[in-house]
């Protein structure tokens, strides 16, 4: 795992907002699925991208990728302003950017073989010449991930959850992209094939120097995999550090609820459980000031300071008091964060 100077991926207020009625003649809502996100991925970089289900991870990285179009803000990935291209442009800048979904047999064509499916890419692109030269390039691919090249003729009824997804990575890397969405790419697998994915994914990322934003609710493989983390709620991001920097000593009282949950290896050492009150808000309603707020155990203790429900945070690094950069690495929306914060995780 790197950490380029130089981001590869650069995401600028990306918002993505969708139009909800309550019923046929009800009255629109917009619902704030992504909500004013900067974010940046170097090359060779793995970006985790955590939070609970709904606060908007999927949609951000499918914004990201323009597989949903953004309501508002910038991309630019590998030099390229995404949202300025053109359909048929596009189409032709899908070779540096892909992903790899969640459920890998819905991501297949059942009616292709698997060959057929990671040829495809290479037909629409027209990479690798004839047929042949396309065949020779599916067999090495999947050779690449783990497979046999004579699965090539199989459906995908035929294979495993772990190999369908092998060939969702395949067919993913066939158009040699410098960027890739991963999307909860092993929350569908078997927990005994979950870390051959995990490391297939770190393997073809030290040969290419692939850029993952990796989107799981995972956080045990988030923390082995990923360089930085990016802790999503709401449709904004609240936390962002490196690693080892937010699972030693995170600073949002979202993000130290989340790791609270974790299972630590010694249970003669347990770490306290934080349990949020109330359900998560609705992103068609979010509440004023900090959307965290309702349900911020900070937020009691320092008896409802009105700053909260008044003002939304922004996300800045606590020690430079500034926009958060790879420089800059620990960044966290919260009034009531401090550089003395006293979240002493237990050991694991």
């Amino acid at each position: 795992m790197t950490t380029a100077a130089e981001p590869l991926v650069v995401v600028e207020k990306l918002s993505k907002h969708f139009t909800q009625r309550a019923g046929l003649f009800g009255a629109a809502r917009t619902v704030r699925a992504v909500d004013g996100v900067d974010l940046t991925v170097g090359a060779g970089e793995t970006v985790g991208l955590v939070g609970e289900s709904g606060c908007g991870k999927s949609t951000l990285g499918r914004s990201i990728l323009r597989l949903v179009e953004p309501t508002d803000g910038r991309v630019v990935i590998d030099g390229v302003d995404v949202r300025a291209l053109s359909p048929r442009d596009l189409r032709a800048f899908r070779r540096r950017a892909q992903i790899v979904f969640q459920d890998p047999y819905a991501s297949l064509n059942p009616r292709m073989t698997l060959g057929d499916a990671i040829e495809e890419p290479l037909l629409v692109h027209r990479l690798h010449g004839d047929q042949t030269t396309r065949r020779r390039r599916v067999a090495e691919l999947l050779q690449r991930v783990g497979l046999r090249p004579e699965l090539a003729g199989r459906y995908p009824h035929e294979l495993s959850g772990g190999q369908r997804q092998r060939v969702g990575i395949a067919r993913a890397l066939a158009v040699e992209p410098r960027f890739i969405v991963a999307d909860e790419p092993i929350s569908a697998l078997d927990v005994s094939i979950q870390a051959q994915i995990v490391n297939l994914l770190a393997e073809l990322q030290a040969e290419q120097q692939l850029a993952y934003l990796f989107v799981s609710h995972d956080l045990k493989v988030v923390r082995h995999l990923c360089d930085r983390v990016a802790v999503m709620y709401l449709g904004r991001i609240v936390e962002l550090a490196r690693a080892r920097d937010l699972f030693a000593r995170p600073r949002h009282p979202y993000t130290r609820a989340l790791l609270s949950a974790v299972p630590v290896p010694d249970p003669e050492r347990p770490r306290e459980r934080i349990v949020l009150q109330g359900d998560v808000p609705s992103p068609s309603a979010p509440p004023t000031g900090c959307p965290f707020h309702p349900r911020c155990p900070l937020y009691a203790e320092r008896g409802n300071p009105s700053v909260c429900h008044t003002e939304r945070p922004l996300l800045v690094d606590l020690g430079k008091k500034g926009d958060p950069t790879p420089s800059h690495p620990h960044a966290v929306a919260c009034h009531l964060a401090s550089e003395e914060a006293d979240y002493k995780p237990a050991a694991s």
